[in-house]
């Protein structure tokens, strides 16, 4: 397995491959190359095992201060292992490298190791509301 990120939008072979993760961890939701046209200093973290991507964390900035870790997943044959963690990490590594203060996320309830994940890694639960389609989100943050 090799971990890596990407400024920018990734190029085609891994952009393919984060589209087809997406919609396996996301239950068949699109991802499309247009929607990260509108995203400021876009940054992906990746794992790829035999050329195929098995996991990614996507964020953008909000501000100068405040990056947004905005979309994420590991393979459902590849759970368990770390790498949702490592992940993480890097991406921690790389915003602090990159002089950002804060790192903020989005979870759901019904997505318990997400939220899990989060708070193991020093994410703090700040706000919650319900979305215009009426999911109930929490916000997280974490100071870098």
């Amino acid at each position: 397995m090799v971990y890596t990120y990407i400024d920018g939008i990734p190029e085609e072979k891994y952009m393919i491959g984060i589209q087809q993760l997406h919609q396996h961890v996301f239950e068949g939701a699109e991802l499309s190359l247009e929607e990260l046209h509108n995203k400021h200093n876009l940054l992906t973290c990746l794992v790829v095992s035999n050329d195929e991507v098995i996991g990614f964390k996507m964020g953008y900035e909000l501000s100068p201060d405040i990056f947004y870790s905005w979309l994420g997943g590991v393979h459902s044959s590849y759970r368990e292992q770390g790498i949702a963690s490592k992940l993480m990490a890097l991406q921690h590594k790389l915003l602090k490298n990159a002089e950002y203060k804060t790192v903020q996320t989005k979870s759901r309830n019904n997505r318990k190791e997400m939220l899990i994940l989060n708070i193991k890694h020093g994410f703090n639960i700040i706000s919650t509301y319900t979305s215009a389609k009426g999911k109930h989100k929490i916000i997280l943050e974490k100071d870098l």
